[in-house]
């Protein structure tokens, strides 16, 4: 094993993460051969990925950056990844430095990372946990002592669902969180669409086909129906790249058409 894929105790060098995945297409070095190759994979026969997961990630910016400026304090990331800057914390935080964050994620790798980037920093934690598991992250000593329910908060669901198979209930996962949130919070979901190019879904579900990486990719009414409850705010659910809150002219698509990996990403505010 080489210097780059030294991981922790209990990670599996021969499985895939999709942590670790999208941290290769973003450009990143935490990630192993495995996840290179489901990523080339994939890159082979939809090249504009990278930039289709460097959008996601600035929707994810974005986003955070526009509920920060509409009065959002609190932040509960699902699925955190690889941390990236600028990350969740430092974007609400040039709007108000008073933003606290929670960071969710079951890999090792990224617990491991936020640990040594998030140690004795106020108002932030990172819990390691599953979100199939909602409720072990709402009782969380580390959630209920940092996140007043009773107010506003952003949960944010970015890349993630499409791992949750159809029998492990995502739209269960939402409600649970949707009830503990109050009036005015907000849902930031991003998803790999089944408007997707099919040979791009083929080979990424053959590569990751048993492993914590597998896909279900959902149609657009599909992934809608995880904002029950809310008031899709901005252009509503659209493309990754398309998602954009102030003048048209300021937003710069990174990429052009449809990409043959769609991910569409949406704001849900919820309602009173």
């Amino acid at each position: 094993m080489t210097e780059l894929e030294r991981v922790p105790p209990g990670v599996d060098p021969s499985i895939p993460s999709s942590a670790r995945v999208y941290d290769y297409l973003l450009g990143g070095k935490d990630n192993l051969a495995v996840d290179r190759a489901v990523a080339e994979k994939l890159l082979a026969v939809a090249p504009d990925t990278r930039l289709v997961a460097r959008a996601n990630r600035r929707f994810q910016v974005e986003a955070v950056r526009y509920l920060a400026e509409q009065g959002v304090r609190q932040f509960i990331d699902l699925g955190t990844g690889v941390p990236t800057s600028p990350s969740i914390h430092e974007t609400a935080r040039e709007v108000h430095p008073s933003c606290r964050v929670i960071y969710v994620d079951y890999d090792p790798v990224v617990r491991l990372h936020a640990q040594v980037l998030l140690a004795d920093a106020p108002g932030i934690a990172s819990v390691r946990a599953d979100l199939r598991r909602p409720a072990d992250i709402l009782t969380d000593p580390h959630v209920t002592g940092l996140i007043d329910f009773e107010q506003p908060v952003c949960v944010l669901m970015i890349g993630v669902l499409h791992f949750v198979m159809d029998e492990e209930d995502p739209a269960g996962i939402v409600a649970a969180f949707r009830k503990r949130m109050a009036p005015d919070s907000y849902l930031i979901i991003s998803h790999a669409m089944a408007e997707s190019d099919p040979e791009a879904i083929s080979q990424l579900q053959m590569a990751t086909a048993g492993t914590s990486a597998q896909s279900r990719f959902r149609t657009h009414e599909e992934v809608l129906r995880f904002f029950d409850g809310f008031e899709l705010a901005g252009p509503g659910l659209v493309p990754v790249h398309e998602w954009h809150v102030g003048p048209k002219e300021d937003h710069i698509p990174l990429l052009d058409g449809v990409p043959r990996l769609l991910v569409e990403g949406g704001v849900g505010r919820l309602r009173a």
